[in-house]
């Protein structure tokens, strides 16, 4: 599965300790597309890497995909 244009859930709901990114704020890198300027460069955090896009994370738009990681943080925090 290919990233959703214009989505960026995944560089908004997540924490990202080694950005020092708190949940629910977009991270530095995201650019206004919703795009990850930072993507395949050796800066990008290897957690961000080892997300994937799958039908369960993404499901069928953006806010699907915001509510799911954002749970999942809950879960995990």
């Amino acid at each position: 599965m290919n990233c959703r244009p214009g989505c960026g859930a995944c560089c908004i709901a997540p924490s990202i300790s080694s950005l020092n990114k708190p949940a629910g704020i977009p991270c530095r890198y995201l650019a206004a597309d919703q795009r990850c300027t930072i993507f395949g460069q050796p800066e990008r955090p290897a957690c961000c890497g080892g997300l994937q896009p799958s039908a369960e994370m993404c499901g069928t738009d953006r806010e699907q995909a915001l509510r799911w990681l954002t749970r999942l943080e809950q879960l995990t925090a």
